[in-house]
């Protein structure tokens, strides 16, 4: 991804989704660019994330807390509680499949930023809206879906490139909240790497100290990308 062949943007300020007293901003790829399928792969290996059809990074002008991680997917070793989470799931389905819009998963989606992400300003996501954020016409997305008998429980919106998978989103039943179906989706998501014999599965963003980021330890072994490249979590 040589600079000199891809724009980049900047965006304006804006509410920072982490902490409530910060601005942020981000640097985007040109939605624009006509190659952003090839672009894709080495964008995350540089620590872009997907979100719709945008490759953003942060770039905050006073804060640097958003550190891109991803899990070394051929040697992970689930922990005791990982395991009784694949335990604890095992009466589910898992299936791969094409990633799009119908009206079952837009309940699901529907119910589940409601629930979890009142007044957050998704919560009141329509059809387009649901395309708009979780797929792209470019992108390599698949669905893993998580079903008990016939009816779905979960979502992990999964994009699948040479470099690796990207872990772009995971929605779900919030009644089925004891499932720990979080958990669930990366422990499946680091199968599939495997299965497809890719060597790792981004995460996006791990903040350090943040509560809702301190789950992403626990998938080891992981790395983080630093100013000198992608080091080992210590």
């Amino acid at each position: 991804m040589r600079s000199e062949h891809v724009r980049l943007f900047q965006t304006l300020p804006h509410a920072c989704g982490y902490y409530a007293e910060r601005t942020a901003q981000n640097l985007v790829i040109d939605p624009a660019a006509p190659q952003l399928d090839r672009l894709y792969g080495p964008a995350l290996e540089r620590g872009f994330r997907r979100a719709g059809g945008h490759l953003y990074f942060p770039h905050c002008p006073e804060c640097r807390a958003c550190t891109p991680c991803r899990i070394d997917a051929l040697h992970f070793e689930a922990d005791r509680s990982q395991r009784r989470c694949l335990k604890r799931n095992a009466d589910l389905a898992v299936t791969e499949c094409q990633a799009g819009y119908n009206a079952e998963r837009h309940a699901l989606y529907e119910n589940y930023l409601r629930r979890r992400h009142p007044g957050g300003g998704m919560d009141e996501a329509d059809a387009s809206d649901f395309r708009r954020f979780l797929t792209a016409p470019w992108s390599p997305t698949v669905f893993l879906e998580f079903r008990l008998r016939e009816r779905l429980l979960g979502v992990a919106v999964t994009d699948v490139c040479r470099s690796g998978l990207s872990a772009v989103y995971t929605f779900y039943d919030p009644d089925e909240e004891a499932r720990g179906l979080g958990t669930f989706a990366i422990l499946k998501q680091v199968e599939l790497a495997r299965h497809r014999n890719l060597p790792w599965v981004y995460l996006g963003f791990w903040i350090e100290g943040h509560p809702k980021m301190d789950y992403k330890r626990r998938f080891r072994p992981l790395q983080l990308r630093t100013a000198e490249g992608w080091q080992a979590m210590p």
